[in-house]
């Protein structure tokens, strides 16, 4: 009885937790037609295992928040956006573009890039400080593809299982530079600590009118029951992995409570959700061996997947 009630409680903090990230087709639905393709980044990559925490979400969301502060980008998501209209949709066709890209085997990984492309091309004009923009521009594509690998190793930092050492830090955004160089970016630090600095103290940020009506938006969003509770819980630890500058141009805050009310969520998070079920499905379509020190506890949204995922792995972390 009390081990069924566990479970009921672990799936519903599952499902509501996913549920934010549901607004967009699953990117590796035809990943095993690839069989022995690493993609970008392979078994032996810190990318592979970074990016299966759920500290991945509140990179996904820092990200968001720390790239409004660059007012030729924000500019090109307001004026061409339609974020306010689809929240859930703009949040799940970013993690649909970092699920493909770090999992995916090359024909997916072609197909997100090509699907990014494809969207910039319409997106430019001119920001409120009289300067022009366009999406396609590697100074730009550059702030963006930064800051989101900046976002994911920064929330790993502070709430994954454990630290990345130096030299592993260091290894993923040497690993995220490939990725960068194919969407077009052109400045791209070599290390954890040049990246983290590029980001933090980059010449271009101030506060603008689209920043502060993004912001309004990312801090409270239109989401029905459960969703916006957990959309919510995400945002205020996600905010806590924010350099103080960046905070300041954003307009948010944070607090060591929060810090702790953060490590409680994401412990809980991890409890429930496992890691990542394309972490799982990119093992599987290489052929290499599960790791021994995580669970991978949902199946991936394919159909008939069932059959194959195994019902327990690892020890849990």
């Amino acid at each position: 009885m009390v081990g069924n009630a566990v479970e009921s409680v672990r799936d519903r903090v599952a499902n509501a937790t996913v549920g934010l990230f549901a607004y967009a087709d699953y990117p590796l639905a035809e990943s095993f037609a690839y069989p022995g393709d690493p993609g970008l980044f392979g078994p032996g990559s810190v990318t592979w295992r970074v990016m299966s925490d759920v500290t991945a979400m509140l990179g996904g969301i820092r990200a968001l928040i720390v790239q409004t502060a660059h007012p030729e980008v924000v500019a090109g998501v307001h004026d061409h956006s339609a974020y306010q209209e689809d929240p859930l949709g703009r949040l799940s066709r970013t993690t649909s573009y970092v699920t493909a890209t770090s999992y995916g085997a090359m024909p997916e990984v072609r197909a997100a890039l090509t699907a990014v492309r494809r969207a910039h091309v319409p997106v430019e004009g001119t920001s409120e400080r009289g300067l022009p923009y366009s999406a396609d521009a590697p100074a730009f594509a550059s702030w963006v593809h930064n800051v989101l690998v900046d976002s994911f190793l920064e929330a790993y930092q502070q709430y994954g299982p454990e630290p990345l050492p130096r030299e592993a830090a260091d290894s993923f955004v040497g690993e995220q530079a490939n990725l960068g160089r194919m969407l077009g970016a052109d400045d791209l630090p070599k290390t954890a600590r040049e990246l983290h600095n590029w980001v933090a103290t980059h010449p271009a940020l101030e506060r603008t009118d689209a920043l502060r009506e993004a912001m309004a938006f990312l801090t409270d969003p239109p989401l029905p029951g459960l969703a916006s509770i957990g959309y919510r819980a995400l945002f205020a630890t996600a905010v806590t992995t924010i350099p103080p500058r960046l905070r300041t141009i954003t307009g948010v805050s944070a607090s060591a409570p929060r810090v702790a009310v953060g490590t409680r969520l994401i412990r809980t998070l991890r409890w429930a959700l496992g890691a990542s079920p394309s972490w799982w499905v990119a093992l599987e379509r290489v052929g290499a061996p599960l790791p021994t020190d995580v669970e991978f506890l949902r199946p991936p949204p394919i159909p008939g997947i069932e059959t194959r995922f195994p019902e327990s792995t690892g020890s849990g972390t």
